[in-house]
């Protein structure tokens, strides 16, 4: 027993436990030298890197990518690029404006409806743009964008000026449909979503389709002036026949097919009949071999009661 009364352990076993142990701790140092001696050779073949010189500022290069490259993602993530493209432009305009090439003089020709300010402004042409890096086929493509130009050319003379020369759709007739009325051209192009004080004489189409088939259409109406001058609009009717209303209330409808036919007919008809002037709300020309006319309400009361006074006189007569 020890001096204080306990059993002394035999010390049979503790080497072996101590060795475990020491084993337990060196075994990560031992893994880590294994693979260092696998590494060795190959890295003793990249060993000429760390001897070589690399070149004299590449280290400033390398700052300048990285700054460059941080500016350019925080733009991205931050979705500043179009403000940071806007500057770099300035930047470069006022470059060239500094050198001389500042845009002094404009020279427009042949718009009519589109203003000069809207031209340059749709061009890019502002007071910070340069000559020297206005692009004029961008500038020509984005002129052409608006539904009244058809064509145009820029033509850059150095060092400061600029002709554009653009060449406009003309307002061929007013397009209404859902109750909006558009002005269009021949081709059936909106040219504006509203109508100004001068283009309100046009002629007027109403329809699904109509803009685009309204020169066709008007075209057969030429032969009369008479006709058209008394036409309030063109009606396309499930887009597959037209319908005129004349200014005095009447529909006149024509037929899917052969709609000149049935015009020269209808006036033809009303220079013998006098039909526009009648008490008349719809002139029916769908069928080739006959018209057919409905009254007015009135008209059609009166009718109705002059055949009973007609009837009633008969009746008397008889008796």
């Amino acid at each position: 027993m020890d001096d204080r009364g306990r059993l002394a352990r035999p010390l049979k076993g503790t080497a072996p436990a101590r060795a475990a142990l020491v084993e337990r701790v060196l075994t990560p140092f031992n893994r880590c030298a294994r693979l260092y001696a696998r590494l060795e050779r190959p890295l003793e073949r990249w060993s000429w890197l760390l001897d070589a010189r690399l070149p004299r500022g590449l280290g400033s290069v390398a700052a300048i990518g990285i700054i460059v490259g941080s500016v350019a993602y925080g733009a991205v993530k931050g979705d500043h690029v179009a403000e940071v493209v806007a500057a770099f432009k300035d930047a470069r305009d006022a470059a060239a404006n500094a050198a001389g090439f500042r845009i002094t003089a404009v020279a427009l020709a042949g718009n009519h409806h589109v203003s000069r300010e809207e031209v340059l402004a749709i061009a890019g042409v502002t007071g910070t743009a340069s000559l020297l890096f206005l692009d004029v086929d961008q500038a020509r493509d984005r002129l052409k964008e608006n539904p009244w130009i058809s064509d145009a050319s820029v033509l850059k003379l150095y060092p400061g000026q600029l002709q554009i020369a653009v060449k406009e759709r003309a307002a061929f007739a007013l397009w209404q449909k859902q109750g909006r009325v558009s002005v269009i051209a021949e081709d059936g192009t909106v040219l504006e979503p509203f109508v100004s004080p001068r283009l309100a004489r046009l002629p007027l189409v109403v329809g699904a389709g109509a803009q685009s088939r309204a020169k066709a259409f008007l075209g057969l109406l030429e032969p009369y002036p008479e006709l058209r001058e008394t036409v309030l609009a063109a009606v396309l009717v499930g887009e597959r026949r037209w319908n005129l209303r004349l200014k005095n209330g009447i529909d006149v409808e024509l037929p899917e097919a052969d709609a000149a036919a049935a015009l020269a007919r209808f006036v033809a008809l009303d220079r013998q009949k006098s039909l526009t002037t009648r008490d008349i709300q719809v002139i029916d020309l769908r069928l080739p071999d006959r018209v057919t006319v409905r009254l007015s309400d009135a008209a059609a009361q009166a009718r109705l009661d002059a055949l009973k006074e007609k009837i009633g006189k008969k009746k008397g007569g008889s008796a």
